[in-house]
């Protein structure tokens, strides 16, 4: 059984978490909480996010506060945030993590559908970092996640889109990680491997998936949403207090 760490600079500290609903984004949502930490996020999954904010509490831990927020809207995510950081307090940490991996073929990809996938995989990612830059540095630090994938890294097909977004991620943490590093904030990304979140299993695991993860990853097992959430975990600890512009990549080993 594993023996996972407690991080007790964590307790107290507020998270705002996008795609904090369902896959790992609810892990790390239910991982912070086991913290103490005081957690808001956005979802466009209502119900399971309200499921997700009654089981915590249920479980005796601090209740997540949840808002349905489409994150292509710019300035509906920008103003929730702000709701949220006014009734929670600014944020300490800040945990990008929604996207979305829809399989497109290079022959479909219309102008439409281009913007449509950086609308949605890339450009709420800076616009969630710049709402909370002014909180932190009032706080004297902070600590921000990007999310990439392992889906470029390993020249995956089938997604030609997706991947220049995730690609994109690895510059933006660098620009910001040295813009920001004066005012005590670190930023980082975190690169999952192919997790058995419930939307790939029903997707895209099949037998054939599954002989290719076992080739591929150096690790047996699967990889599981509960093992991304205790990077982030780390990353935003003050345990990784002189990490900031890297890459962190939790794959069991394919890269």
């Amino acid at each position: 059984m594993k023996q996972l760490a407690n991080y007790g600079s964590l307790r107290g500290k507020r998270v705002f978490v996008t795609g904090g609903g369902t896959g790992i984004g609810e892990a790390i949502v239910a991982a912070f909480a086991g913290q103490g930490a005081v957690v808001g996020f956005v979802d466009i999954a209502r119900e399971a996010s309200d499921v997700l904010c009654a089981r915590l509490a249920q479980a005796g831990l601090p209740a997540p506060q949840f808002r349905h927020c489409d994150i292509t809207d710019i300035a509906a995510l920008q103003a929730t945030m702000a709701e949220l950081a006014a009734e929670l307090g600014d944020f300490d940490v800040l945990v990008n993590n929604a996207a979305n991996d829809q399989r497109h073929d290079i022959a479909d990809v219309s102008l439409d559908y281009w913007n449509e996938r950086i609308a949605v995989n890339q450009r709420p990612m800076f616009f969630t970092c710049q709402a909370v830059v002014a909180g932190m540095r009032k706080k004297g630090g902070g600590a921000i996640i990007n999310f990439s994938s392992m889906s470029w890294h390993v020249k995956g097909s089938g997604y030609p889109v997706y991947a220049t977004t995730k690609a994109a991620v690895i510059g933006l943490t660098r620009s910001l990680a040295r813009d920001l590093g004066k005012d005590g904030i670190r930023v980082n990304t975190v690169t999952p491997g192919w997790v058995m979140t419930q939307r790939q299993v029903e997707l895209w695991v099949n037998d054939a998936a599954r002989v290719e993860i076992a080739k591929a990853q150096c690790l047996p097992g699967e990889l599981m949403p509960d093992d991304i959430a205790s990077m982030v975990l780390f990353l935003a600890a003050d345990d990784s207090a002189m990490c900031t512009g890297q890459e962190f990549i939790v794959d069991a080993g394919w890269v």
